[in-house]
């Protein structure tokens, strides 16, 4: 009885936001998001889900330049920029999370130690400060413990921490460095940690158009972002998962793309937690500057966001289990109800793009070390 409920209220909730949109014409769309964020029409958010309305991000003041000449976080830059960290000596951190590319890489999954391929693709270091857990699968709760991974994964920079320790005090420099940051000539691998997971926390998107418009200057977006964004909120029912500041719930969701019992499977969140109901559930991506950092989704699998719209318009339900393949296999993937069919059109899910790019901020192009101490 409760799931006819709740579908009854989603299909009256999608009526009425579609009807809303089809009756009002751009320049009504205008008129509404010109006014305070507070009276814009209210999104079409499904029974259940809590979600925190769009905000801008804060205009960057003196103290980010001050912050960035911290010793501690000139420390994790040297370090985060510094192949040191590898066995080889050819692979840092910045390999996978480019500054030019928003501190992702546009490559479907990484290439790591002797030439291996990840699994996942590389997620943005952007606002990770902001974030709640670490990488696609939740595993990290924070960024000292999501820092060690990539260094001792065979297939990332397959670095024997036991090791690395005397190769940093080996440097003159980098001994320096750490008393500066630290205050004691004795140092070992929760420095290291704590040093990149200084630096990676200043790690901010630049201020967009998107954020421009939420604060009042409404010429910043276009007649054509400004539908992308009314359709973001209602027939596209994005907002469900994509909200608040960063334009994401921090929870985990299984889209179907889980490719269960076959080649490319990925179980997600469930090799975290061991529950049934998280196979195939992977992070909501934070959508800032979501145009810098193609291709999408947790495999890499869409070379750019028209492909990533599509998938969602289809639903994703086509692939879910029937009740009696459920009972027998208790591990069988189960898309998200919130995956519904969208029924947009060619024309709207052009708007939305266009949308996406007004809320991707300019590339902030962070010059590497001009030398590495040595």
């Amino acid at each position: 009885m409760k799931r006819i409920i709740w579908i009854l209220t989603t299909v009256i909730i999608f009526v009425i936001g579609t009807a809303f949109l089809s009756q009002h014409t751009t320049e009504d769309l205008r008129h509404l998001y010109s006014r305070p964020i507070a009276l814009w029409p209210k999104p079409m958010i499904d029974q259940g889900v809590a979600y925190e309305e769009f905000k801008a991000l804060p205009k960057r003041d003196t103290s980010y330049f001050s912050l960035m000449e911290k010793p501690i976080v000139q420390l994790g830059k040297m370090l985060f920029f510094d192949p040191i960290l590898s066995g080889s000596n050819q692979i840092s951190c910045s390999s996978c999370h480019n500054p030019q590319n928003s501190f992702a890489d546009h490559v479907t999954v990484p290439i790591g130690n002797d030439h291996l391929e990840g699994s996942r693709h590389t997620i943005s270091l952007l606002n990770v400060y902001a974030r709640k857990s670490l990488f696609w699968d939740g595993r990290a709760r924070t960024l000292e413990e999501q820092a060690l991974g990539p260094i001792e994964a065979h297939h990332e920079m397959a670095m024997d921490v036991t090791k690395l320790i005397p190769k940093l005090k080996a440097i003159a420099g980098y001994r320096q460095m750490f008393h500066e940051a630290f205050k004691d000539d004795e140092f070992s691998m929760p420095e290291v940690l704590h040093a990149l997971s200084a630096f990676q926390r200043t790690l901010q998107s630049r201020r967009s158009r998107f954020d421009e418009f939420l604060d009042g200057k409404h010429s910043a977006l276009t007649d054509q972002e400004i539908r992308g964004m009314h359709l973001f909120r209602t027939k596209a029912r994005c907002m469900n998962c994509h909200h608040g500041e960063f334009l994401t719930d921090e929870k985990f969701h299984n889209i179907g793309l889980t490719y269960y019992k076959r080649k490319f499977q990925d179980l997600g969140r469930y090799e975290v937690t061991k529950n049934p109901e998280d196979v195939g559930k992977f992070r909501t991506p934070s959508l800032r500057d979501v145009m810098n950092t193609a291709p999408y989704m947790h495999n890499g699998l869409f070379p750019n966001i028209i492909g990533v719209i599509n998938l969602y318009n289809s639903g994703m339900h086509m692939i879910d289990p029937s009740p009696e393949q459920k009972a027998a296999d208790p591990l069988y993937p189960v898309t998200d109800p919130l995956l519904q069919k969208l029924n947009l059109t060619k024309d709207e899910i052009q708007d939305i793009a266009v949308f996406l790019g007004a809320v991707t901020a300019t590339t902030y192009r962070m010059p590497r070390p001009e030398s590495l101490p040595r």
